[in-house]
This record gives C-alpha cells, structure tokens and sequence, in this order.
C-alpha cells in the first residue's frame, strides 16, 4: 500500500500484530509497513496479538480506531 497516494479521512480495514511502541500501540503489517494508532486504553490488552483494525486515517502513519478486534485464523 502506497501511503503518500491515500488522503487523509480516508477508511482503512487493517491486519496485523498490535505492538506496544514509544508512541502507543502500532499495528505492524505483514508487508513489513507499520500504523501508529489513537486507541481507547482497552486495547493495550490485545498488544502481542495478530489483530483487525478498522479506523480512519489521521495522518502520514496514523489511524484512528474505531474498532479493534481478534484476527481469524485461516
């Protein structure tokens, strides 16, 4: 995914391993590239975990989150 070709506001649906970082939780994506995410506090719980985010872009990296839940095995 090329990050400098999507606008700001735009809706993103995202998987990945949820890491804790200097800057917060950030997903890290399985082509390597890694999201900082503006999360409730509840989801430091789920840190260490492959996850799926869904949120709105916010800035260069960054995703608000408007739901966090468990990624399903295939």
């Amino acid at each position: 995914m090329t990050r400098m070709n999507a606008e700001i506001g735009t809706r993103y649906r995202l998987e990945g391993l949820l890491l804790p970082s200097e800057r917060g939780l950030v997903l890290q994506i399985d082509d390597g590239g890694v999201w900082a995410l503006d999360t409730d506090p509840g989801a430091h719980s789920r840190a260490g975990r492959r996850v799926i985010v869904e949120g709105v872009r916010s800035g260069f990296d960054r995703i608000d989150v408007e739901w966090i839940g468990p990624a399903v095995a295939g």
